[in-house]
Parts: structure tokens; C-alpha cells; sequence
């Protein structure tokens, strides 16, 4: 018999450039929804009370924003952003 464990992208998002991988490819998708999951899950791999505590916002207020059904305020996505010492940036489209 095969046993398979659950699927967790957090234990992938070990350093900075996983991280900044991960929210590129995120934002490549041009998904409002997969991008905020993708700052949730990122902030979970962090650690969501050290998130929030950077935030100014509440872990659960953070946990419902920055899941699969959330829409987040752009303030609180780029909260999120400058807690994971990212910034967004702009370029030009092909």
C-alpha cells in the first residue's frame, strides 16, 4: 500500500529567492485570487504572527485575506509585501 503525505508549499519556501520565486510566478498568473493565496501562503512559511505584528494586523484578519476566497485591500497586500521585505515593481508588457 502507498501512503502519501499532504502537499505543503511553505516547507519549499525555505530562503529569499524561493520566496521571490514563488510571488513571480504568482503575479505571472494576473490572478488577484492566486496572488493573494500565494502572499498567504508565503506569510504562513514566514510565520503569520510575525507577519501580522508587522502588519498592524490581526493573524485572522490576515488568514482571511490572504486565502483562496479573500480579497485583500491593495494596503494590506502591500503590508504583507513590505513585512517579507519584498517590494512590487512595474515593467513594461511585451
Amino acid at each position: 500500500m502507498t501512503y502519501a503525505s499532504p502537499y505543503d508549499s511553505t516547507e519549499f519556501l525555505d530562503d529569499d529567492v524561493a520566496v521571490t520565486e514563488y510571488i513571480e510566478a504568482a503575479l505571472e498568473e494576473n490572478d488577484p485570487k492566486f496572488i493573494a493565496k500565494a502572499l498567504g501562503i508565503v506569510a504562513r512559511a514566514k510565520g503569520m504572527s510575525e507577519i501580522a505584528r508587522e502588519t498592524g494586523l490581526s493573524r485572522e484578519s490576515l488568514y482571511k485575506a490572504l486565502s483562496a476566497d479573500g480579497n485583500p485591500e491593495f494596503a494590506t497586500v502591500l503590508a504583507v509585501l513590505r513585512a517579507l521585505k519584498l517590494r512590487l515593481s512595474v515593467a513594461a508588457a511585451e
